[in-house]
Formats: structure tokens, sequence, C-alpha cells
């Protein structure tokens, strides 16, 4: 008989959901986000003055620099600055003003809807982050992850989100 007779469909509800979610996908990695692949794209959040003065900000700036570039692209909360550094990208989210600021869910998913925007313009497939937004400025991961697919969910990208082995979630 046919499906709509009864029959059994060939399809699965897990099916529908990859169709809906075409190649996206968050893997949970424990390590250093800078082990990543070499190839990956990477982000995280600073605030509009471009500090980063501390928690995993102030490795990045160590380690990529170009501050005053950075701060030439002029963006503000819930936009996104990036730095093309040895054949990818690195986003620096716009999440707050200043860095003594906390930033909100609202800047956040602009500045991830901002970083969306120029990876599928730019051929990104895949982005290491660390739990955005839940160190220092003290987001729930819960919503922060929610956000995240929501954003990405409709696309080919795939985020990788790191964690410390010395972390606890």
């Amino acid at each position: 008989g046919s499906a709509g007779a009864g029959g059994r469909f060939d399809w699965t509800w897990a099916d529908v959901f990859d169709l809906q979610t075409r190649g996206f996908a968050i893997h949970y990695v424990t390590g250093s986000l800078f082990e990543c692949p070499a190839g990956e794209s990477l982000a995280h959040c600073i605030s509009q003055d471009c500090r980063m003065g501390a928690g995993i900000a102030a490795l990045f700036r160590k380690r990529f620099g170009s501050i005053e570039e950075l701060q030439e692209q002029k963006k503000t909360p819930g936009e996104v600055a990036v730095l093309q550094k040895n054949n990818r990208y690195i986003y620096y989210l716009i999440t707050k003003e200043k860095a003594s600021y906390k930033p909100t869910y609202s800047s956040l998913r602009g500045s991830l809807i901002a970083m969306k925007t120029h990876s599928l313009a730019n051929g990104v497939t895949r982005i290491s982050m660390p739990r955005i937004g839940c160190g220092l400025d003290k987001l729930s991961w819960d919503k922060v992850a929610t956000i995240i697919q929501e954003v990405f969910c409709n696309t080919d990208i795939c985020i990788s989100v790191y964690t410390l082995r010395a972390c606890r979630t």
C-alpha cells in the first residue's frame, strides 16, 4: 500500500530535521580553541573599544594583534569586525560598547547574523569559537547555543565550540 493508505513512510523525523538544518551542526570539543584545524575561521566576543585585556580576548590580541585594523572598521555592538590571517577569517563579535559593560543577547544575535552574512559571502563553512559570552560576560550558554542554532540552522556552516579541560560547565 501507499504511505497515505497506512503504508510505511521511508523517512523519519530525524531526516526532516536534517533537511531543515542542511549541513549546519554544533560540535563540542574539549581542548584549546587555538588547536583547531588551521583552515577553520575563529570567532570570539569583544567590546567596541577593542581593548581585549582579559579572558580569551587577551589571547586573541596577543596571537593576532592588528588592533588598529579592527578599530578602523568602526564596528558597533551587534556588528562584526573581521581580520584575514593565514587563509582564514578571525571574527570579532562586537557585543558591547566598553570592556567593562556586559553584552545583551540582542547584540550577540546581531553580531552572529553579521558573521553569518560575511561567512556565506566568503565561502566559510567551519567556525571555531569558545562558549562565547559565557566567560567573563556571564551570559547563559543554553540561551547562547539556542541563538547560534537559530542564526545558522539554514546554512551549511559547522560550528565547533571549544571548552578547556579544566573548565566546569
